[in-house]
């Protein structure tokens, strides 16, 4: 069974209003609702799990209303804590896979999924990436050192793929040994405890929306598909 983790228990209001950024309309319908139907209509994705803050209940009924879905849980102080109750509240499922994704990227293509679904058949994680186009460079006290070579060097996205036992156990072992640390993704946990995690390309279509110019950007773009249809 193949398991898709939305985290949306963030309260971030960078986009500015009362809103978190997932709830926010997006062509008729909340940013968080268009990234859920993106997933339940990947024929290989058996279940969503979504994560919220317990403050956002009336929020996530609203923006969910008519979906099939099982209950929400509830996400931590960090990312890190939402993800591991994530993975402990979907344990009766007894899940292969699980696949993490952020709740603000509705453009997630059936493609991708499909690419990291594959990947775990041979690896126990695998990490949507774009590559980094930009010339990089290192600095030091306002002073440019060296230039980086960027062809080793890639964006993370989500979604990030792990067989369930494995993630769940480097979940638990970071908390267990490395209390103190944050983690910034679930790759990362996966890095630290020795898990080999594959690169999986991705478009740059599947974008975070973090702001109102990618606000903007995103009701364009879901204009455009839906055109295209």
């Amino acid at each position: 069974m193949n398991i898709a983790l939305i985290v949306a228990a963030g309260r971030g209001h960078r986009l500015g209003g009362p809103l978190p950024k997932q709830y926010l309309p997006l062509n008729g319908g909340a940013i968080l609702r268009h990234t859920i139907l993106a997933w339940q209509t990947h024929p290989d994705i058996h279940a969503v799990q979504v994560l919220i803050h317990p403050d956002d209940l009336s929020l996530y009924v609203g923006a969910t209303k008519g979906l099939a879905l099982r209950p929400p849980l509830h996400g931590g102080a960090t990312r890190q804590e939402s993800v591991r109750n994530g993975l402990l509240g979907i344990a009766d499922l007894h899940p292969a896979n699980v696949l993490i994704h952020d709740a603000v990227r509705p453009f997630i293509g059936h493609a991708t999924i499909g690419a990291v679904l594959a990947s775990l058949s041979r690896h126990p994680g695998a990490l949507a990436c774009v590559a980094v186009t930009d010339t990089l460079k290192r600095v030091q006290d306002g002073m440019v050192m060296e230039t980086i070579d960027r062809g080793r060097i890639f964006r993370a996205q989500t979604p990030q793929g792990f067989r369930y036992a494995d993630i769940l156990a480097a979940h638990q072992r970071a908390l267990r040994e490395v209390p103190g640390i944050e983690f910034t993704d679930d790759s990362m946990i996966a890095e630290f405890a020795g898990l080999a995690v594959e690169m999986v390309p991705d478009s740059e279509t599947n974008f975070k929306i973090t702001t109102a110019q990618d606000l903007r950007r995103a009701e364009t773009q879901l204009s455009q598909e839906e055109t295209t249809k």
